[in-house]
């Protein structure tokens, strides 16, 4: 159950350590927040991993502008945005972003 996250950093080869994220989940065609949090020095939140999630339309919004800025850089995303369904509740995901201050790529998978 749950949802497990991780943020790398393109530009420098190693995980995005301190990039807030934010969860949030659709309801009648709004979207709610469902909770918050920053990635760990491996670019991970560990805070979803054993979490249970209701079925429906989820999204991650990455903070990347914040997080290039720390770092000195101009980033062209200032915000990531990964949007998903969680099919079941007994299911667990996995959500890897790999950010530059150019591009991005995502990965979604299931852990079940």
């Amino acid at each position: 159950m749950g949802i497990a996250v991780q943020a790398l950093d393109g530009v420098y080869g190693r995980p995005a350590a301190s990039v807030r994220v934010r969860l949030e989940h659709a309801d009648n065609g709004q979207w709610n927040a469902e909770d918050k949090a920053e990635t760990d020095q491996e670019g991970r939140v560990r805070e979803w991993c054993g979490r249970k999630f209701e079925r429906g339309l989820y999204r991650i919004v990455f903070e990347s502008d914040r997080y290039f800025v720390g770092l000195g850089l101009s980033a062209a995303y200032p915000e990531i945005v990964v949007t998903f369904r969680m099919q079941d509740q007994t299911d667990s995901y996995q959500i890897q972003l790999l950010l530059s201050t150019y591009s991005y790529s995502a990965y979604f998978g299931s852990l079940s």
